[in-house]
């Protein structure tokens, strides 16, 4: 967690803006569109479930652009949530400023601890009802948007990703709303813990499997895969 964000028994945090990308060039996906350079949206906006990956419009945020709708948005990718804190820390790194929406979020946060989210945290955010689901892998998309030498390896060692978000309740955000983590989840699977799992320390992958019915379909899958192949004898740890 970073010193400057509220630790989870604060459990609030205001928006500091909600953010939507256009559609752009993708310097990594040759003559593809891509949505990842999002910026503050005047007024307040509906927050909704967009459907299944593929199947819907991808964003939960309306006015939101998402190019590679193949692993990219549906409903367990429905807003993606940042902290301003974080933003910080990286323009003061990189020597830059990074306005809100930089790291391709529909949700710049402050006074909230993001990071430290466990799988099926819920939070009221304005009106809406949001639920965590797992942690941002970066891409070759993030990659080349930065323009930063080594940035996958710079942003994954670093290990603050910010949380995917599902909407369990359609409402409506504008910048200033409260944050609010109104369940934290009864196991300790968190985002940090997932997103080590799914790149760095795939041997974690069995313990995600604690997270119960707090682990999306896609990750829950891998997880159960990663127990079928351990040698007899192994714990779900390893």
């Amino acid at each position: 967690m970073s010193p400057a964000q509220a630790s989870p028994a604060d459990a609030a945090g205001r928006v500091r803006s909600v953010n939507a990308g256009r559609p752009e060039p993708d310097p990594a996906r040759r003559g593809r569109p891509t949505g990842i350079h999002k910026h503050p949206v005047d007024g307040p906006v509906a927050l909704r479930d967009p459907g299944p990956r593929g199947g819907g419009p991808g964003s939960g945020v309306p006015a939101d652009f998402i190019g590679d709708a193949r692993h990219h948005g549906g409903r367990d990718q429905a807003v993606y949530a940042f902290a301003r804190e974080e933003l910080d820390h990286w323009a003061r790194e990189l020597g830059r400023e990074l306005p809100d929406g930089s790291f391709g979020e529909n949700l710049t946060l402050e006074g909230f601890a993001v990071d430290d989210a466990r799988l099926g945290d819920r939070w009221r955010v304005g009106t809406a009802l949001l639920q965590v689901t797992d942690a941002r892998i970066p891409c070759g998309t993030f990659r080349a948007a930065m323009q930063v030498r080594g940035w996958l390896r710079r942003f994954t060692e670093r290990g603050c990703t910010g949380a995917y978000l599902r909407v369990l309740e359609p409402g409506t955000v504008r910048a200033g709303d409260r944050v609010e983590l109104v369940h934290r989840a009864g196991h300790r699977v968190g985002v940090r813990d997932a997103f080590r799992a799914q790149t760095t320390d795939r041997g974690r992958l069995p313990a995600l499997l604690a997270a119960g019915p707090d682990l999306r379909p896609e990750l829950r899958a891998a997880a159960e895969r990663a127990v079928a192949e351990q040698p007899p004898g192994s714990g779900r740890d390893g």
